[in-house]
């Protein structure tokens, strides 16, 4: 049976008929837009008029965007612009280092002895070059550890109690890490080899936040916010815990959104990250799409931790790093084309597309699977996707 929906206004977005006033769907298909006189040809219908009073229009698709961040609102945000949470609540931006502090102190007065005080959002480069350190966060306080993950995802900043319990308040001999006056972090951790192991100490532990569904409930109410019905979830570890909350959730007649998921390629080899990715994508339903690889080849731009060509940085700031071996990630992307298996490999800034194009451009003709290397990833879909209910 054809249902046919009447609103005030479709928006189609389509410029040789930008309005309308129904559509027609079938099995959860779109198959038309127009008046009800023209939509009639598609055979018996049903008219459902509960949208009469409202404006339509197609549901945005989020290339990059991260489950995550429906966790994070549990946190104290700390970012630039102002930004609205889950619930509709706007947070204002933190215009400085001082009101990222005093902000910071605020909640901390809330905290009981014993929790730790996390926060997202950090992006010093609006700062002009003046960069939070452990003694900023000493500051807030000394006897709590303090972590403050950057917008990017690829900075975190701690205070000293955070580094001591993770056994990091020690000289450091790594890219990721700079070192202050005393010979010690200055409490800027670039990178994942560095970040990892603090994470747990800051209230950051990603296989919790990820299993988390008030997390993922979270996430679809901002997917909501934005008018987005199908969002990617790039660089998500997909271990069986989080797959199976994912997969109930989504199930929910309610849940408002499709999620994309890709299994990043991290903790894991290439064969067995292929197997693993296949296994996914056997797995997927309507609302979860499994079955693709994300690739993270670099840092971050607005870290400077990302690696770019000459000149280099405006700032001096050193080159940044890479997170993945070049042999490593040939053996990953020559795998997954013999799988059939989509990539999105991200490398941030302009060295590492080289690599793709002068060794994979000429196989890209008559394969299933497709590679995106850009600094601005689109997701590739490789099953039709249709427009969440």
């Amino acid at each position: 049976m054809i249902t046919i929906y009447q609103a005030r206004q479709i928006h189609t977005m389509n410029p040789s008929q930008p309005t309308a006033s129904h559509v027609a769907v079938r099995d959860g298909r779109i198959l038309g837009v127009g008046s009800l006189d023209e939509l009639k040809g598609w055979g018996e219908y049903r008219l459902d008029t509960e949208f009469e009073d409202k404006v339509l229009m197609p549901g945005f698709v989020e290339g990059h965007s991260h489950m995550s961040e429906g966790a994070q609102w549990r946190f104290t945000y700390c970012g630039y612009f102002d930004r609205t949470d889950p619930d509709g609540t706007t947070w204002k931006g933190a215009k400085s280092i001082d009101d990222i502090l005093e902000r910071l102190k605020q909640a901390e007065a809330k905290l009981k002895p014993g929790e730790v005080l996390t926060a997202w959002g950090l992006d010093p480069i609006y700062f002009d070059n003046k960069r939070v350190t452990r003694k900023d966060l000493d500051r807030v306080s000394a006897e709590r550890p303090i972590g403050v993950m950057h917008a990017s995802g690829h900075i975190l900043n701690v205070n000293t109690k955070a580094l001591e319990l993770a056994g990091m308040l020690r000289a450091i001999n790594h890219p990721g890490v700079t070192l202050d006056e005393e010979g010690l972090p200055n409490g800027e951790m670039k990178g994942p080899e560095v970040m990892t192991p603090i994470l747990p100490h800051v209230g950051l532990d990603r296989a919790k936040m990820l299993t988390d569904e008030f997390g993922l409930r979270a996430f679809a109410r901002l997917c909501v916010r934005a008018g987005v019905t199908t969002a990617a979830d790039l660089a998500n570890p997909l271990e069986p815990g989080i797959v199976e909350m994912m997969t109930r959730v989504t199930a929910d007649a309610n849940f408002p959104a499709r999620i994309v998921s890709l299994r990043i390629a991290r903790n894991i080899g290439p064969a067995e990250l292929i197997d693993r990715v296949l296994e996914l994508r056997g797995m997927s339903t309507d609302r979860l799409r499994l079955g693709t690889v994300k690739i993270v080849v670099d840092g971050s731009i607005q870290g400077f931790s990302a690696r770019i060509l000459d000149p280099g940085y405006f700032n001096g700031a050193p080159n940044g790093l890479w997170y993945v071996a070049p042999e490593q990630l040939r053996e990953i992307l020559e795998r997954a084309l013999a799988a059939n298996i989509g990539c999105i490999a991200t490398p941030t800034a302009t060295r590492r597309p080289n690599l793709f194009s002068t060794r994979w451009k000429p196989r890209f003709t008559n394969i299933r699977g497709s590679i995106i290397a850009s600094p601005c990833s689109i997701a590739s879909w490789r099953t039709p996707i249709n427009s969440a209910a």
